[in-house]
């Protein structure tokens, strides 16, 4: 369980996120959405202990940041590290034996290969196989979707389904509405730091059908296109 309370950020004198009360808990899948910008990323970082922030965040656990592993939007790789070093490097973090790394590398990934040479898509997959091999409790996962081939896309999913059975806490955030209708329990609406609703399973059709009105509107026919 992670707990939220009051959690306000700030760069200087811009305001991303104003007090913030969030509760997650063990075994459900939470989505956060919200245009670029709205303060997703941010928040992600502020849980994991990367940013400073002012308020409390409180969980099950003495030191939360050691027991989530985090898929960034771009992953970072150092020069002159292969993908499987980077894997063991990981492992090496949260003191765990990598197993069979062959045998564990579902997405086929080159693990000789300097992971600097590889694709958006390569990249994002050695990482989420990485932190999966950490065997954390809790997973947040920004935007594990772009990028990422379709195939590649059923197993994240998947991956996703799993973790919720294995009662893992989960956040995703994701502009992709399918992915989030497949896993979520939850979609958390963030705008300009603010959260303005959260939406259940059974309304998720409805919260979808609300941002495009508000997104799209009659911005195609300003277009005129013919």
């Amino acid at each position: 369980m992670i707990k939220i309370e009051g959690l306000s950020k700030s760069f200087g004198s811009n305001a991303v996120l104003h007090n913030i009360n969030l509760v997650f808990e063990k075994g459900k899948v939470y989505g956060i959405v919200g245009e670029n910008g709205s303060g997703k990323t941010t928040l992600f970082k502020c849980i994991t202990g990367l940013e400073k922030y002012t308020g409390k965040i409180s969980s099950d656990f003495d030191q939360l940041k050691n027991h989530i592993g985090f898929l960034q939007t771009e992953p970072y790789y150092f020069s002159k590290i292969t993908g499987r070093e980077y894997i063991q490097l990981l492992c090496n973090a949260r003191n765990k034996q990598t197993g069979n790394i062959n045998e564990r590398n579902i997405f086929e990934l080159p693990l000789n290969q300097y992971a600097s040479t590889y694709s958006t898509g390569m990249k994002k997959k050695l990482a989420i196989t990485a932190i999966l091999m950490q065997e954390n409790d809790c997973y947040i996962f920004d935007e594990p979707f772009n990028g990422v081939d379709i195939h590649s896309n059923m197993i994240i999913t998947d991956i996703i389904k799993k973790l919720k059975g294995l009662q893992k806490t989960i956040l995703i955030s994701s502009h992709i509405f399918a992915t989030l209708n497949e896993t979520c329990d939850e979609i958390h609406l963030l705008k300009n730091g603010v959260f303005l609703k959260k939406v259940l399973k059974y309304d998720f059709s409805l919260l979808e059908q609300e941002m495009r009105d508000f997104t799209v509107g009659d911005k195609i026919d300003k277009l005129e296109l013919k």
